[in-house]
């Protein structure tokens, strides 16, 4: 396999992502609006930085955002959420039979309700873990919930983690790296920036086909 940068005036092929290439790559996400999942870039990295305390509201709306993002494209994952938070929110017996009018997949809109219903409880359990690992374990078992969405989401609410999708899997094997983590480990040499966002950076690019990854 093979990894090249098309991007403007840039068409080369590479095998390692280096500093410029990086910062040049993001800056362009940056300056139009790209950069995000459910937050934007900015957002994301500051959580990073200095993950906050999330209302029971806040959290739920992570998790829910996340569980429709998982086999959906981000645009899609961003519309249904909309109408899903509102519905949450302005219903005062919110029940799957409202849900599956927004978005007709019982499994689910089943596990967002339970999440919305309890939601408390969640977070509070979450917050009440000490280690970064407990607490993606604990997100795991929440529904419908697996371990890449577990670090999509532990990502979202400020865990320095990747997601380990099949962009970030396909780019890191396209530059022969060993594992992801070699990968992430030498960009974050290059960039001095949290591991989370350099995973929102390079999965974006990979999205965008900014990164063209062939077999030879």
């Amino acid at each position: 396999m093979t990894v090249s940068i098309q991007l403007k005036d840039i068409n080369k092929e590479i095998t390692k992502i280096s500093k410029d290439d990086f910062f040049t790559i993001e800056k362009y996400l940056l300056d139009n609006d790209l950069a995000s999942d459910k937050e934007d870039s900015k957002t994301i990295k500051a959580r990073l930085q200095n993950p906050p305390v999330l209302t029971p509201e806040e959290f739920a709306e992570e998790l829910i955002y996340v569980i429709l993002a998982s086999g959906f494209s981000q645009k899609t994952a961003k519309k249904k959420y909309i109408e899903i938070a509102n519905y949450l929110k302005t219903t005062s017996e919110p029940n799957i039979e409202g849900l599956l009018q927004i978005f007709n997949n019982k499994m689910k809109m089943g596990a967002i309700l339970k999440i919305w219903k309890n939601k408390e409880i969640i977070k509070n359990r979450y917050y009440e873990l000490q280690t970064d690992e407990d607490k993606l374990d604990y997100l795991e078992t929440l529904p419908f919930i697996g371990k890449i969405t577990r670090n999509h989401i532990g990502r979202n609410l400020g865990i320095n983690v990747v997601k380990y999708d099949i962009w970030i899997v396909r780019l890191a094997n396209g530059l022969n790296y060993k594992s992801c983590d070699d990968m992430f480990a030498d960009v974050q040499k290059e960039t001095n920036l949290p591991l989370g966002y350099i995973d929102v950076i390079l999965w974006k690019s990979c999205q965008l086909g900014i990164f063209k990854i062939k077999t030879k």
